[in-house]
């Protein structure tokens, strides 16, 4: 059964409970991270995750809360003595960007780095994204504000999926994301263009078919959450939860 960690649950504006939404997939074999805000590192370590296992971060899109943290990813990994590669995959939009930040904090002049490649993700249906000992990945386009993948993630010993939706509004893509799903994370950060509410959330898992909903990326800082669960329960037939910074969950 694969494994997950969620590192943060926020939608863009966090609060001391709750980091922006990134999560940790956890193989056999190495951790896929997937988004990097924040001080990734920190919440790495209170996970009790090795950040040297981790040779693949996926990233859905362009946005800060999704990637403000990469560069300093990075740095520490460096300054604690990475040696090997690390591969960073996403759509053009988002790859073409991450190069050029890089670019602007000079990556290139720091001695003994490890290398850091950039994997472009095709902007398209079904796209393969990895494909390791662990899992098989691919991505479909979802309607959000910039360029934004949605994500498939399939354990290759048990043949189960998880899907996530990332940051979208109700969409034919994020419905053939989520479609047969053993689990669906999927975002509630309210109705509104580029995003879903729970109850909209609820919807996609029903007609998804999906076996389980989790919802994540909600707004946190005060805001009432205990209402969630039960919107999302008005459309789906299945299990829900709210995800919870440093949750585990299998799938």
């Amino acid at each position: 059964m694969g494994k997950l960690v969620v590192l943060g649950s926020s939608f863009v504006i966090p609060d001391e409970a709750h980091e922006n939404t990134h999560l940790a997939l956890l193989g056999q074999s190495a951790t896929v991270l997937i988004d990097c805000p924040g001080r990734a590192m920190i919440r790495l370590r209170r996970a009790g995750l090795d950040p040297f296992q981790i040779d693949d971060i996926l990233l859905t899109h362009f946005h800060p809360d999704h990637v403000d943290g990469v560069p300093m990813l990075i740095m520490e990994m460096w300054l604690r003595g990475r040696k090997t590669p690390l591969r960073l995959h996403g759509l053009p939009h988002c790859m073409e960007r991450m190069e050029t930040l890089m670019h602007a904090y000079d990556q290139a002049t720091w001695p003994n780095m490890f290398p850091v490649t950039y994997h472009v993700v095709p902007e398209q249906d079904h796209a393969p994204v990895l494909d390791n000992a662990d899992f098989t990945i691919t991505a479909t386009p979802v309607k959000h504000f910039i360029p934004t993948m949605g994500l498939r993630v399939t354990d290759k010993a048990t043949g189960r999926v998880l899907a996530y939706s990332c940051d979208t509004e109700p969409c034919p893509g994020a419905l053939a994301v989520a479609f047969g799903a053993d689990m669906l994370i999927h975002e509630a950060a309210g109705a509104g263009w580029g995003h879903s509410s729970a109850a909209q959330a609820g919807e996609m898992a029903q007609e998804a078919k999906a076996k389980r909903l989790v919802l994540i990326h909600y707004r946190t800082g005060g805001t009432d959450t205990s209402q969630l669960v039960s919107e999302a329960q008005t459309a789906y037939s299945g299990p829900v939860t709210l995800a919870e910074d440093l949750m585990r969950l299998e799938w």
